[in-house]
């Protein structure tokens, strides 16, 4: 892979919407989704059917958008709007994306460290310095493309693990069938568990990854049915498998206080399949979901800052270069101070819940400007699709602050 096509995938190979999953099933997913069936059960399986959802309408517009002009969502923000309002615009994207993604590489390396803790002990914070220099060697080269695959490779490793072990222990299927379709709170402190499930899934620097990715991956417009095949069932898939890591600690770890503080509770999900090797696989598999996810979240923050602000997409360029920087160097600095990692994790996916509703709504304005996207703008039912989504996870968010700030 280039260094200005770091997202890209081969045209022989998969497609961008399993980058996305792959994106998204990270440390954070699986820290949270184990936490939420650890202290809930499957009462919070509602909040991952709808990310799962709106995930595909979004990316499905970011993909369209990306086909359709040829360029990122970055770029179709400053185009969107001019002066005063550009101004402020631009200014929102990099300081939401580049400060949320310094939140979510925190998750990331703290997860990846997590895993190692598991597999050989130490030190969480020296191992999150390790992962996050191992992930400025390969930016800086961009020599990843057989790294990437590999932990790509060893996620769904994982997760076909986590499906096998949750149909093994499915619970009754109106409990089952109640947690997917009942949007329910069974506590105050459930709301930031399910603002951070949302937010783990439906993550806003996906939206400017996947409108880059997709033109590098096919030739335009007219592939736009291969871009909704690749997305429904990638999207799909990573959608299954954070629905069978919630089951799966729902089955095994529910029915004490659901304290989850470390790889070694997480692991115990996996026991009644893999016994006394759940320890290390589940390492191993986030040490991959974390490694993976510590790459992506600076590249994505460092071509959505070069749309917005009119940069050349060049990972050579000095730019880019001291935007992931930026990113990744805030995310080890906060990972070595020595912050619980777990609570660090769902704070940082409960971030990107709050951050949601503002990049939807950029994305909207966009597939809805026919000056750029001509007859491919967004119809009725997407617009309506998209303003749902927006306000659930606006009012989500809002509720989350509050929660966090004590006031509700």
């Amino acid at each position: 892979m280039s260094d200005s096509a770091a997202p890209q995938t081969s045209r022989r190979g998969v497609g961008p919407g399993w980058v996305v999953a792959a994106a998204f099933i990270g440390p954070g997913t699986v820290t949270t989704a184990t936490l939420a069936g650890a202290r809930y059960g499957t009462d919070l399986l509602w909040a991952l059917a709808f990310s799962t959802c709106a995930t595909m309408a979004l990316q499905e517009m970011a993909a369209r958008l990306g086909l359709v002009t040829r360029a990122g969502l970055g770029e179709a923000v400053r185009r969107r709007f001019q002066g005063l309002g550009r101004v402020l615009a631009v200014g929102l994207v990099v300081a939401a994306i580049g400060l949320g993604n310094a939140a979510y590489q925190t998750g990331n390396l703290l997860g990846g460290a997590l895993g190692v803790e598991g597999a050989v002990g130490g030190d969480v914070r020296l191992w999150a310095a390790a992962i996050g220099l191992v992930a400025a060697m390969l930016l800086w080269s961009g020599n990843y493309r057989l790294v990437e695959r590999a932990m790509i490779a060893l996620v769904m490793t994982m997760s076909v693990v986590f499906v096998a072990t949750a149909v093994t222990m499915l619970p009754p299927l109106g409990s089952l069938v109640a947690g997917v379709l009942t949007p329910r709170l069974p506590n105050s402190g459930a709301l930031l568990v399910a603002v951070g499930l949302i937010g783990t899934t439906v993550v806003p620097y996906n939206l400017f990854l996947h409108a880059a990715a997709v033109g590098e991956r096919w030739d335009g417009q007219d592939d736009l049915p291969l871009a909704r095949r690749d997305l429904v069932l990638s999207i799909g898939v990573g959608g299954l498998v954070s629905m069978a890591i919630l089951i799966t600690a729902a089955g095994t770890l529910s029915g004490g206080e659901g304290d989850v503080t470390g790889a070694a509770d997480m692991a115990r999900a996996l026991e009644p399949v893999l016994g006394r090797w759940a320890g290390i696989a589940f390492a191993v598999g986030l040490f991959a979901a974390g490694m993976t996810s510590a790459i992506t979240a600076p590249l994505a923050a460092a071509y959505a800052v070069a749309g917005a602000l009119g940069w050349a997409r060049d990972l050579r360029d000095p730019r880019l270069r001291a935007v992931w920087v930026t990113v990744l160097g805030i995310g080890v600095a906060l990972a070595v101070l020595g912050v619980r990692p777990v609570p660090a994790i769902v704070f940082a996916q409960a971030a990107n819940g709050v951050l949601l509703p503002t990049i939807a709504l950029f994305l909207l304005l966009a597939v809805n400007d026919r000056s750029v996207m001509g007859d491919r703008v967004n119809g009725r039912a997407a617009n309506l699709i998209g303003a749902v989504v927006v306000a659930v996870a606006a009012l989500l968010g809002g509720r989350a602050i509050l929660s966090v700030l004590g006031w509700i």
